[in-house]
């Protein structure tokens, strides 16, 4: 049976490259985005931080010893994503936004559709589709995260990580959380759980793709 991770690879990337082409994306990487549109963006990035967690939760708790190292793994990752909405909240206090607002903040209806097929993948579906989830978010981080800070910070004339401390610190974690990714992935060998992964990358980066260009 040939490493998930290629395959996955291969099967996705018209996903992946439909995010990658999208021009409001491209423009974005590029020349960074109004104050208006980042306050957006990462106001509805804090939710899906916020939900992270407790998707990865409700997906480690139905998954079956037969891939109990996928269990581990999301734990392990847990921990280490445990308490990163903070960071998404100092950064839009650094561009004004303060905590009631964070809090009172509405998603968009693509990102509450985002967030509940997470949490129906990993309560209804298949609970290795977490995996689908985070690799989308760490693909996206570490391509793209680093070239859109530095456009953010120059397009708002931001010093420093200030406003940009949660996506910079991920284009340089999740270099280092893909390769963990890669070898959990390779692990995966049920055709079911595979079906499911693929199935959830795909619907991810639809959703991330349409979030952005909603900003």
């Amino acid at each position: 049976m040939p490493a998930f991770f290629s395959e996955l690879i291969l099967q996705t990337d018209e996903a992946r490259r439909s995010f990658e082409t999208d021009p409001v994306i491209l423009a974005a990487v590029a020349e960074g985005m109004s104050l208006e549109r980042y306050r957006r963006l990462l106001s509805e990035l804090y939710q899906i931080v916020w939900h992270f967690n407790p998707i990865c939760a409700a997906a480690a708790s139905r998954i079956a010893d037969s891939e109990r190292e996928v269990r581990y793994f999301l734990y392990s990752h847990m921990q280490e994503e445990s308490g990163h909405e903070q960071w998404v909240a100092n950064d839009l206090r650094a561009v004004g936004v303060d905590l009631v607002a964070v809090s009172e903040y509405e998603a968009c209806a693509t990102t509450r559709a985002l967030i509940g097929y997470n949490y129906w993948g990993a309560d209804r579906g298949h609970p290795c589709s977490a995996l689908g989830m985070l690799y989308t978010l760490e693909v996206i981080a570490s391509v793209y995260g680093g070239t859109f800070s530095s456009a953010i910070r120059e397009a708002l004339l931001l010093e420093g990580s200030a406003g940009t401390s949660f996506i910079n610190s991920h284009a340089e974690l999740d270099a280092e959380h893909m390769k963990d990714l890669r070898e959990i992935l390779n692990t995966v060998e049920d055709p079911v759980a595979r079906r499911a992964v693929v199935a959830s990358t795909r619907v991810n980066f639809e959703m991330v793709t349409r979030i952005f260009s909603g900003i």
